[in-house]
């Protein structure tokens, strides 16, 4: 018996998808290696998918729900599917991102994810140096994330940017222009306030460290702070206080919007 036989697909999300690809594909009588071939992926890979040891790709869920003729039920479950490619102590956080009407965020080192290029992304997640399978998992999630934008009624999101993420390149001159011109695209659409702190203003209220504060559609608010191993979301009032003031004055010690941009642009013309 395969491992792929052995899953309980009421265990998670990620082992119902791969139970129902493997019984649509037998249903139809293809095998692995045929249905491999029309995917443009290793035997092997899809081995491992239908078996809950790799996430499958969103073009997968495509080819699936062509092939076997389930209309877009694929392409449905392969949003919640790719959380699988988050720690486990980062999914409740992306569930209330998705949920929230205000995203604030400040960032020391580098431009914060949800405004991320794919290749910038690449670029910071490959420092830890995972595996292959593993790297392209965390892109594909980390771009998944910015779908939020494109809902019907897409959140706010305001940025508190430290100049020092500005000046750290990540990958070549090419990539890191790539992401600073997402960056001035972004800013200039009405939904997004992106600010720069200058090194020239000194010490500043983000010494304790890059955080993200939400504001929910409905619920309190929340904050999620990065640490080393992992991050921390902390809910209690106090904290939640503490994290908006520190926004707020981290806000009044930035450029204005217009200047924020003038140094980006300027630092991309360095590049």
């Amino acid at each position: 018996m395969s491992a792929a036989t052995e899953l309980d697909p009421s265990a998670s999300v990620l082992k119902f998808y791969a139970t129902e690809l493997r019984r649509e594909r037998e249903r139809i009588e293809m095998t692995q290696r045929e249905m491999a071939k029309r995917a443009w992926m290793a035997p092997s890979l899809l081995n491992k998918i239908e078996a809950a040891k790799r996430l499958p790709t969103e073009d997968l869920s495509k080819l699936a729900d062509e092939l076997f003729a389930t209309g877009d039920r694929f392409q449905r479950l392969w949003p919640l599917v790719i959380r699988y490619a988050y720690p486990t102590w980062f999914r409740p956080f992306v569930e209330l991102e998705e949920a929230a009407t205000i995203i604030r965020s400040f960032q020391v080192q580098v431009v914060p994810g949800l405004l991320q290029t794919e290749r910038y992304a690449r670029a910071i997640l490959a420092a830890r140096r995972p595996d292959a399978n593993q790297l392209e998992e965390q892109v594909t999630a980390r771009v998944q994330r910015q779908r939020i934008f494109e809902r019907t009624d897409p959140p706010e999101f305001r940025a508190v940017l430290d100049e020092n993420v500005l000046r750290r390149r990540w990958g070549s001159a090419e990539i890191m222009r790539e992401q600073f011109e997402r960056v001035i695209e972004l800013a200039q659409q009405p939904r997004f306030v992106i600010q720069v702190i200058p090194y020239e203003a000194g010490g500043h209220a983000g010494v304790g460290g890059p955080f993200a504060a939400l504001t929910l559609d409905e619920g309190p608010d929340v904050v999620y702070v990065d640490g080393f191993l992992q991050g921390q979301i902390l809910a209690a009032p106090a904290e939640v206080k503490a994290a908006q003031r520190a926004y707020d004055l981290l806000t009044a010690e930035a450029l204005s919007t217009t200047r924020s941009m003038d140094l980006i642009a300027s630092v991309l013309k360095e590049l």
